[in-house]
């Protein structure tokens, strides 16, 4: 089901999902991604694999680079949290962030780049 009206072809939005990749905009990545409006990483947290341990601070500091005032984790298949030190730099950088399980990302992510908010969402797959 369609919740809002597309005015905007050029805006990266999650299309669909399954367990070892994500649709965005309709083409298939996989591996750990990250994306804004305009922008998708491809390459994002290559060392964490689909483990939230393996996430560094730097990874999360990749959003403040696509200009997120928002950063939405989606951490599989089930909703995980990572070690509070981690979250210092967006603490600081004043970016909002919630970690929620894979479909839950996904879907706010939309409604929220449907809005026209500075929103990045970084997924994570396991392995």
């Amino acid at each position: 089901m369609k919740l809002y009206q597309d005015n905007n072809a050029n805006t990266n939005v999650i299309t669909g999902y399954g367990d070892d990749h994500v649709m965005i905009s309709k083409t298939r990545h996989e591996g750990n991604v990250l994306v804004s409006a305009g922008r998708v990483v491809s390459d994002w947290a290559p060392h964490a694999g689909g483990d939230l341990a393996g996430l560094s601070a730097e990874d999360l500091a990749r959003a403040a680079e696509l200009g997120a005032e928002i950063l939405i984790v989606g951490t599989g298949r089930r909703q995980r949290f990572p070690h509070p030190q981690l979250l210092r730099g967006l603490i600081e950088a004043r970016i909002g962030f919630e970690f929620m399980d894979f479909a839950a990302a996904c879907r706010t992510y939309n409604i929220l780049v449907a809005e026209g908010r500075a929103v990045v969402l970084g997924l994570l797959h396991e392995r």
